[in-house]
C-alpha cells in the first residue's frame, strides 16, 4: 500500500496522436452503486501479487481532489497495491502522453487515464493498452482498445442538464454553452445529450466556446457572448471549472438572475452560487467513485477476475441534480470526502 501525486509541470516535448480503432463490442451496461466493493472481496484479486497502478487525469482541477479521495481509500484496502496519481497542469494532450510514457517506463501495471483528446489520442492509447492494462475513467475513448470505461454515462448527464435548463426557462431562450474542448468525449457527449433534452422547446443553443482549460479565456468567453448577446437567456459550464467562470462574468455584467446558469461538477464556488441562487443548478457526478472503482477493478482484473468488466466494458457512475434546496446536505458530504 502507497500512494503518490504529481502535477507535471508544463515544460514539456509536444508528441504526435494520431489513429482511429474499432468501437468498444456492445453489451449491457453496469451502474455501480458507491463502496459497492468490498475491501475483502479487493484483496482477492490479485492473489497478493505487488501491482503499480495509475490514475491520469486530464487537468489538476480541484473536482479530481474527490476521486483522489477514491484513489486512497482504495490503496488502503489493497496491501498489493501501489498507486501514483498524476495532475498534468497544463491538460494536454501531450502532458498525458509524457505521464503515461514515464509510467509505462517504471514498470506499471494499470492505469486509468481520462483522455483529452480521444478522437485524437487513440493510436497512443493503443499503444499502452499493449503495455499495461488501460481503463479509462471520467471520459471514455470507446474507439481505443481501453478495457473498460468507469464514469458518468455522459449523454445521461447532458440530458439531465438540458432538462434543468427548459426548468430555468419555462418560456425559452437563447443559450451558450461553455467548455475546455468540445472533441473532448465527455463534453461531446453532454453537448449532444443536452440537445436532445431541449429539441422541440423554445430554448435555443446558439453556439459552444472553447478556452482550452484557460479559466482567463473561460471567464472572458462569457463575457464577450454577454455583449454580443443582449438578449442570452442562460449560460451552461460544460466542465468543473467554467461554472464558476461563467458565474463571475454574469455578477461583472450585473446580470445575475437576469442569465440562468446551470453548471457541471462541485467546485466551491459552484455551489456557494447554488446555495445564493445565483447558479439555477449544477449536475455533479461522483468522482470518489471513479477514483476507487478504478483501482480496486484494475487490481481484480489483473488478478484474473475478468467479470469485473461487463460485456459492453462500461461501468456506470450515476449523476445528480444539486439545487438550492439540497446544496447544504451535499456540501456537507463533499466536506467529509475530501477531508478523508
Amino acid at each position: 500500500m502507497n500512494i503518490r501525486f504529481l502535477a507535471l509541470s508544463s515544460a514539456l516535448t509536444l508528441l504526435p496522436l494520431v489513429g482511429c480503432n474499432n468501437p468498444s463490442s456492445g453489451g449491457n451496461t453496469v451502474t455501480v452503486e458507491p463502496g459497492s466493493s468490498s475491501a475483502s472481496n479487493a484483496a482477492a484479486g490479485s492473489g497478493g501479487k505487488e501491482l503499480k497502478l495509475a490514475f491520469v487525469t486530464n487537468n489538476p482541477s480541484d473536482y479530481w481532489t474527490i476521486a483522489r479521495r477514491g484513489v486512497e481509500k482504495a490503496d488502503k484496502e489493497l496491501d498489493n497495491v501501489t498507486v501514483d496519481v498524476k495532475l498534468p497542469a497544463q491538460g494536454t494532450a501531450a502532458e498525458q502522453t509524457q505521464l503515461v510514457n514515464d509510467l509505462l517506463a517504471k514498470g506499471v501495471d494499470g492505469i486509468a487515464i481520462s483522455p483529452v483528446d480521444p478522437a485524437n489520442q487513440t493510436k497512443f492509447l493503443d499503444d499502452t493498452a499493449g503495455k499495461a492494462l488501460l481503463f479509462t475513467q471520467d471520459s471514455d475513448a470507446p474507439k481505443s482498445k481501453r478495457v473498460c470505461y468507469i464514469g458518468t454515462d455522459n449523454v445521461a448527464a447532458g440530458k439531465q442538464a438540458g432538462d434543468l435548463l427548459k426548468k430555468a426557462l419555462p418560456n425559452g431562450g437563447k443559450v451558450m454553452i461553455f467548455v475546455g474542448k468540445a472533441d473532448a468525449q465527455n463534453a461531446a457527449d453532454r453537448i449532444n445529450g443536452l440537445k436532445s433534452a431541449i429539441a422541440g422547446s423554445k430554448v435555443e443553443v446558439l453556439a459552444v466556446r472553447t478556452d482550452d482549460t484557460d479559466r482567463a479565456k473561460a471567464q472572458s468567453n462569457v463575457s464577450d457572448a454577454i455583449t454580443k448577446y443582449p438578449d442570452l437567456a442562460a449560460c451552461v459550464g460544460i466542465w468543473s471549472y467554467n461554472g464558476p467562470a461563467i458565474l463571475n462574468a454574469v455578477k461583472a455584467s450585473g446580470k445575475i438572475g437576469k442569465v440562468q446558469i446551470v453548471a457541471f461538477d462541485e467546485e466551491p464556488d459552484t455551489l456557494a452560487g447554488v446555495k445564493a441562487g445565483s447558479i439555477y443548478a449544477t449536475v455533479v457526478q461522483q468522482p470518489y467513485e471513479f477514483g476507487y472503482q478504478s483501482i480496486i477493478n484494475m487490481e481484480k482484473y489483473l488478478g484474473g477476475d475478468k467479470s469485473v468488466v461487463p460485456a459492453n466494458g462500461q461501468l456506470i457512475v450515476p449523476t445528480k441534480a444539486i439545487t438550492k434546496a439540497d446544496v447544504d446536505a451535499f456540501k456537507a458530504n463533499l466536506e467529509k470526502l475530501r477531508a478523508g
